[in-house]
């Protein structure tokens, strides 16, 4: 039998799962990394090492040896933007993670460690629909200066992932109906989805509501004093915004069930923090719903934040009124990226090639 490795990798924890080629999971596994562990490197590309041997001891443990593999996917990094679909793992795309071409996020090591343990096993590694697709209206993407655009890294793998599986519980038609959806984890991924297309989205890194970990949209004025602030350079500002704001920078954690915690335990100042995190999503949610026009299928609410109760009771007061609101806990991620290897496996459709896709050189 042969299998299909399947990583993603997380800011504190590596996903691994084992398909069969056959569609049967055999196995899945969250690798945790303690905080004092991810400290030790000043980069996430330097992570590397440390993932791979964690990822090799799962596999160990399986009896799962490198010859049984027919082929290593891994979560799509920051890369430049290109279509979505799926693509072989070559070293220009390698060259551009590890140049953090478009930023430092932990799923940049998804193509790394797919790349490197293929080559030893002498298969093929792929990604699936990453960030950095972009789907975007030309309207869209407007700023208030020439020559300045925004951009369009989005939670694109779970997004469509989760309206899919809507789509085939509601019996709605992917292609034909909107939708607006709300990826809600350690970054958000807000948008439009029309007739299968994110055409709008916050970008994760760069604006939206404020998350567990990212700042989301701040006041030009904040920014500019941080930027002119000695104590920090370029670097590490962007990691204070994406890695050490939102509920990190309010409430000293990231984890949404600490957070309830203290408001159980009576802490006013988490819950009215909790309040505006719900307030914001839905401000976006109702922007969303005014690029569509009003045309809006379902509400789809994903991510880790979907399982929380209190944040999407929240989140339902503010934009139920639009249209029906759908929950998917989780991710489907991993599912995703194996059908999207195993597509090219069973010959259903070609592999992409990263240089001949990108869309724009900018970055």
């Amino acid at each position: 039998m042969k299998y299909v490795l399947v990583i993603n990798p997380g800011s504190t924890s590596t996903k691994i799962a084992i398909y069969s080629t056959e569609s049967m999971e055999i196995h899945t596994e969250v690798v945790e990394h303690s905080a004092e562990e991810i400290r030790k490197y000043d980069h996430i590309a330097d992570q590397d090492a440390m993932r791979r041997e964690a990822i090799v001891s799962v596999l160990r443990e399986k009896g799962i040896r490198k010859e049984d593999l027919a082929a290593v996917v891994g979560r799509g990094g920051l890369l430049k933007p290109i279509i979505g679909g799926t693509y072989l793992v070559d070293m220009d795309m390698i060259n551009d993670l590890k140049n953090a071409v478009q930023g430092e996020h932990a799923s940049n090591l998804g193509p790394i460690l797919a790349k490197e343990i293929a080559d030893e096993a002498g298969v093929s590694a792929y990604i699936v629909d990453p960030v950095s697709c972009d789907e975007m209206d030309d309207l869209a993407r407007f700023t208030g200066l020439k020559g300045e655009e925004r951009g369009s890294l989005a939670h694109y793998l779970n997004i469509k992932g989760a309206t899919r599986k809507v789509c085939r519980e509601k019996g709605y038609d992917f292609n034909e109906d909107n939708f607006i959806v709300a990826h809600l984890g350690g970054g958000f991924s807000i948008g439009p989805l029309r007739k299968g297309k994110l055409v709008d989205v916050n970008n994760a890194n760069h604006g939206g509501p404020f998350s567990p970990e990212r700042v989301g949209t701040l006041p030009l004025g904040v920014f500019v004093k941080y930027a002119y602030d000695k104590d920090y350079e370029k670097r590490s500002l962007l990691k204070k915004f994406q890695r050490g704001s939102g509920l990190i920078s309010h409430l000293g954690t990231s984890d949404a069930r600490e957070v309830e915690r203290m408001i159980h335990d009576g802490d006013d100042y988490a819950a009215k923090v909790y309040q505006a995190m719900a307030y914001q999503i839905g401000k976006e949610i109702g922007a969303c719903a005014a690029v569509l026009k009003g045309d809006v299928k379902a509400i789809i609410i994903t991510g880790g934040l979907a399982y929380s109760s209190l944040m999407t009771g929240m989140i339902k007061e503010y934009v139920s009124f639009i249209a029906p609101v759908e929950l998917v806990p989780g991710e489907l991620e991993m599912k995703s990226l194996y059908e999207g290897a195993r597509r090219v496996l069973m010959n259903e459709e070609e592999p992409l090639r990263y240089r001949e896709e990108i869309l724009s050189e900018k970055f």
